[in-house]
């Protein structure tokens, strides 16, 4: 699944939304992408609970 995080401008926001989605799906697969602002994400939890936890760590995030 794909999300777009408008927020996310430098490697410490990659980092904190990696460590954010891997606390709910330690096996998850997160790829974030700077310059599109996109985050890739390969997990067994749904869209929902991984788009509410970002939101819940201040990187709002909308399906891309």
């Amino acid at each position: 699944m794909k999300f777009h995080v408008p927020d996310m401008s430098c490697g410490h926001c990659a980092a904190a939304i990696d460590k954010t989605l891997r606390v709910i799906d330690p096996d998850a697969r997160v790829d974030s992408d700077l310059t599109s602002k996109i985050v890739t994400i390969v997990s067994a939890q749904d869209a929902a609970t991984l788009q509410a936890a970002l939101t819940e760590a201040g990187y709002p995030a909308t399906p891309a």
